[in-house]
């Protein structure tokens, strides 16, 4: 039961502070969250490039509460963009975006939202790379994925998350693999009621095989989020089931966990794209990882005495 206490914490502001004030708190978090900056982050995408992998790059930072934050959120990504175009690395990096960052919850945050983000797919696709749409809570993807449709008219490489542990979501999938559609398929992260979501580990694990076969038998481009070592060995099934070649799908993993994986399966001739996420707003993405899987936390913490 300790995935709603974590996520309970990230959103308190007594919590936020004991935790990021907290000696061993920055030791952790430099290993999974490697910079604040740009200039910071430049030296990890040239390394995780020079070894095989690709990169879904992203911006950290929900809590928007103003247009101007929303437009800032914008500029970060345009700046990371200009920055990989800088270093010819745009093939090998996209970027993940919230629609919260770019002002969805606030009056008229879906129009804005759009209007934000569409300036950041533009510049990405001028680079030869694109975005995904990050899912957040239940009641945004209504919205996320009306703006996806909207950005796949002139985009059509732009992608959307779904999750595993939604009641919606196998449905979604079907709508999105009969599209071709780019879908990341992660297990879900935030904390949802009992009459949206499944509440079992078990639960959510059949849910995520039954959907994945949707995706891998679907004309779009599946996106395995996982780090789980069974779901990435079905995952491989299926595409084989499925006819799919190893650049027809792809697995996605988070910088620094399993990295050795991230390796192996890129020798393999698989895709093998590291979520990379960076900046000053790093409290709630972090906590949401470990909400993810609450084993994380002793993960996390013997990650302080060890590089490995």
């Amino acid at each position: 039961m300790l995935g709603p206490v974590i996520l309970a914490a990230s959103r308190s502001d007594r919590m936020r502070r004991l935790i990021s004030a907290a000696p061993v708190t920055k030791q952790v978090v430099d290993r999974f969250i490697p910079g604040e900056t740009v200039d910071e982050v430049v030296p990890i995408i040239q390394d995780l490039t020079s070894k095989g992998l690709e990169l879904t790059m992203d911006v950290v930072g929900e809590d928007i509460t103003n247009p101007e934050q929303a437009e800032a959120a914008r500029d970060a990504y345009l700046e990371l963009i200009d920055r990989l175009k800088e270093l010819e690395l745009g093939t090998r990096a996209e970027m993940s975006v919230k629609l919260s960052m770019f002002g969805q919850a606030l009056d008229g945050g879906h129009e804005l939202a759009l209007a934000n983000v569409r300036p950041v797919v533009e510049a990405a696709a001028a680079i030869g790379t694109t975005v995904t749409l990050d899912a957040e809570d239940h009641t945004t993807l209504d919205s996320m994925f009306a703006i996806h449709d909207e950005l796949r008219k002139e985009f059509p490489q732009t992608g959307c998350v779904i999750q595993a542990y939604l009641f919606r979501t196998e449905a979604d999938a079907r709508r999105l693999a009969a599209n071709g559609s780019r879908v990341r398929l992660v297990k879900g992260a935030y904390k949802e009621p009992a009459d949206v979501a499944y509440q079992q580990k078990h639960e959510t694990d059949k849910a995520y095989v039954r959907i994945l076969k949707v995706l891998m038998e679907g004309a779009g481009y599946p996106m395995i989020g996982s780090h789980d070592p069974r779901l990435i060995s079905i995952a491989q099934e299926l595409a084989r089931h499925a006819g799919r070649k190893l650049d027809e799908y792809e697995f996605q993993m988070l910088y620094g966990i399993r990295s050795d994986e991230h390796l192996r399966l890129a020798a393999q001739g698989h895709r093998m794209r590291v979520y990379t996420a960076y900046g000053t707003d790093w409290y709630g993405y972090f906590m949401r990882r470990l909400a993810e899987k609450p084993a994380n936390l002793l993960f996390f913490a013997r990650s302080t005495l060890t590089k490995g």
